[in-house]
């Protein structure tokens, strides 16, 4: 009698085990639950599980690079095409910057205009969790994409700290794709100042005019 009792039990736990639990943990998040809030998709299941940045964008562009994520610019060169203009599928790197001593990446996954992009990545708004086509922002004078402000989740806006970026890596071999960034920074040098400008109206690397319009409609 305890031997068939036994087996009941041990026969009712294997039926409690999911098909989830033998899938990795991307494919558990990625199943998640999700809810939108203004065009910015984000992970509403705090139980699904704890990703980093770097396995996520690896999965969804298919760029084989490996090692933190302020790494990836450096490694890809040589490897991988790079540039300074967003595309589909491409990886932006974040450098490190204030409390974030490993950097970030994050896959682009639209383009809405010349200063804004959708992204989807891991571990920002919140620990492990993954967002997806969340907003981000270009604010660097020069539109090279230098500089960006991000989609924070807990406060329903784009975040205001400036981040750093190296760039984008494309899942292509090198000089396949034109850096139409390098380009573009090319022809702003070589025009001429306005002589008449006054030192006073050169924007500051703070001052985001576009940011502070378009910031409460996404």
């Amino acid at each position: 009698m305890k031997g068939f009792k036994k087996a009941i039990f041990f026969g009712a736990c294997t039926m409690l085990v999911s098909p989830a639990f033998a899938s990795s943990a991307i494919d558990q998040i990625v199943s998640g639950s999700y809810t939108s809030d203004g065009g910015n998709s984000t992970l509403s299941d705090p139980m699904s599980g704890l990703l980093q940045c770097v396995p996520y964008a690896r999965q969804l562009s298919g760029i084989q690079i490996f090692g933190d994520a302020h790494t990836w610019w450096k490694q890809a060169k040589g490897r991988y095409a790079r540039g300074h203009v967003p595309r589909v599928g491409a990886v932006m790197a974040v450098r490190p910057f204030h409390n974030s001593h490993l950097g970030h990446v994050a896959m682009v996954s639209k383009i809405v205009d010349s200063r804004t992009i959708l992204l989807s990545h891991a571990n920002w708004s919140y620990p492990g969790q993954i967002e997806r086509n969340v907003t981000a922002l270009d604010v660097s004078p020069d539109n090279d994409w230098s500089e960006v402000r991000i989609w924070y989740g807990p406060n329903q806006n784009l975040g205001t700290t400036h981040w750093p970026v190296a760039g984008f890596i494309y899942n292509a071999r090198p000089g396949t794709i034109p850096d139409l960034g390098t380009d573009r920074l090319g022809q702003v040098a070589a025009s001429p100042r306005i002589a008449t400008e006054a030192p006073t109206t050169r924007k500051r690397r703070h001052s985001d005019p576009i940011g502070e319009i378009i910031a409460g409609t996404y």
